[in-house]
């Protein structure tokens, strides 16, 4: 395994373990302190728990060299993993936001409640100091190494810190008054749970868009013209055709040279163009040129 896939792994490893505390923890403080909003955050702690496995496990298949079968590297692997996660915070903020409605509809039916417990709220705020760690931590790291896995994994990390926001808010709100107001609980549990569910679908766009062969932003390929155009002996530049592989880009494009010269000359050309686009880009990134003579060219 590389050492960027070494990293990514010791990273997710790290949040993993924080999860399954949390996990336990804030289940134990949800059932004894009679929280929903708890138990709720400590569902939302298992599917980040879900989440650092997946992560795990595609980026070891991402990290392997390409084959036969796979000619173009297992980048995309990554990807997969990087919409996996992101559908799965949308599903746990559904899960989240049906229960905080169904305890709403129960309060305002007049089923009485209980006041939420104090260890409900410690729970809370141990949650929200870990999980903006591990964000901080995730995103960080997903971010030198341009890992979109690893920062729509930083995201869940936060979507929790948010979540448990919403508990101490909740939660507190409910201790101090008692009542009706034992609706704040499940109610900021709602609002949380769709923001959690809109951070699901913005993360997961950019994960479609790959997966479906989108193009590169008209930055990058107006930046990536710049520079086949830039090289010497390159007298045009045209069938531009990118896509990303994960943390990798794929580039096509046909180079327009003089006719007179020789394939040698030709090809010391290309390989120029590659390197400077290997260069920018990353010794991974998939290039293709296709070479044409200039027929106007004397």
């Amino acid at each position: 395994m590389d050492k960027r896939a070494q990293k990514i792994e010791r990273v997710t490893l790290g949040g993993a373990v924080c999860n399954v505390a949390l996990c336990v923890g804030k289940l134990m403080a949800g059932f004894i302190g009679g929280s929903s909003a708890m138990v709720a955050d400590a569902v939302h702690s298992f599917s980040d728990l879900v989440s650092d496995i997946i992560v795990i496990i595609f980026t070891r298949i991402t990290a392997k060299e390409k084959d036969c079968r796979h000619e173009y590297g297992h980048g995309r692997f990554e990807t997969l993993a990087s919409l996996a996660v992101s559908l799965l915070l949308i599903v746990a903020g559904a899960i989240m936001l049906t229960e905080a409605v169904e305890d709403i509809y129960y309060i305002m039916k007049g089923v009485e409640g209980e006041r939420p417990g104090y260890i409900a709220l410690a729970a809370a705020v141990i949650s929200i100091l870990v999980k903006e760690l591990l964000y901080q931590w995730t995103k960080r790291v997903g971010t030198q190494l341009n890992s979109s896995v690893m920062i729509a994994n930083a995201w869940h990390h936060r979507s929790d810190a948010l979540s448990s926001v919403g508990s101490v808010i909740g939660i507190g709100g409910a201790i101090l008054m008692g009542g009706k107001w034992i609706m704040l609980d499940p109610l900021t549990g709602a609002v949380i749970s769709v923001i959690i569910i809109i951070v699901g679908v913005r993360m997961s766009l950019p994960a479609i868009n790959e997966l479906t062969d989108a193009s590169l932003s008209d930055e990058t390929e107006a930046e990536i013209l710049a520079m086949l155009a830039g090289t010497e002996g390159v007298l045009g530049v045209h069938e531009l055709k990118t896509r990303s592989c994960g943390h990798y880009y794929a580039i096509e494009a046909h180079i327009v040279v003089n006719p007179d010269i020789t394939v040698a000359e030709a090809h010391d050309i290309t390989v120029h163009a590659e390197k400077a686009l290997r260069s920018t880009y990353g010794g991974q990134t998939q290039i293709s040129i296709h070479v044409e003579p200039n027929d106007t060219a004397e």
